[in-house]
């Protein structure tokens, strides 16, 4: 599937994503672990406004959705390989086994987090970040850079006294 045609689905691909992305989000709730303390002082410096709801879940793998088109969707933009690390979906954060706990990481998908209720929601959040995705491309995409900013300036604090 290519950028013209998924652009063309955009509005009908949306909300299969939304519906994916809300069912992870209630697995990882259920099945996940809390952040650590540092993990929570790092979401405050972020800027989330809840990161008690936050739950962490290590995966062996990034899961892909059931439904075949999303899936040559996220494939087409790139999105869901077996590189991804982390993933935020809302509260819940996926964590590949083998990054578990990673700091970096963590902040950078706690980012994320802060973005979706910056956006107020699973729908205008993804709204937002699958297009950019799609049209700049998802290393490019502003809010992906900006989470990767955001993690570092965070995870490079000044530690209090």
């Amino acid at each position: 599937m290519d950028h013209p045609v998924l652009f063309a689905c955009f509005e009908k691909l949306l909300p299969l994503a939304v519906k994916w992305v809300g069912s992870m989000e209630k697995r990882i709730l259920r099945q996940g672990v809390p952040l650590t303390e540092l993990e929570t002082a790092d979401a405050r410096v972020i800027g989330l406004r809840e990161p008690d709801r936050i739950r962490l879940l290590p995966l062996s793998r990034a899961p892909v959705p059931n439904d075949p088109v999303l899936q040559a969707s996220a494939a087409a933009i790139r999105f869901l390989t077996p590189a991804t690390r982390g993933l935020a979906l809302r509260h819940g954060i996926l964590l590949r086994s083998d990054c578990w706990r990673d700091r970096g990481l963590i902040a950078h998908e706690l980012v994320h987090t802060a973005q979706y209720e910056r956006f107020g929601g699973i729908e205008p959040f993804l709204r937002q970040y699958l297009l950019e995705c799609l049209t700049e491309g998802y290393p490019r995409a502003p809010l992906e850079q900006e989470a990767i900013a955001t993690a570092a300036a965070a995870i490079h604090r000044p530690r209090e006294s």
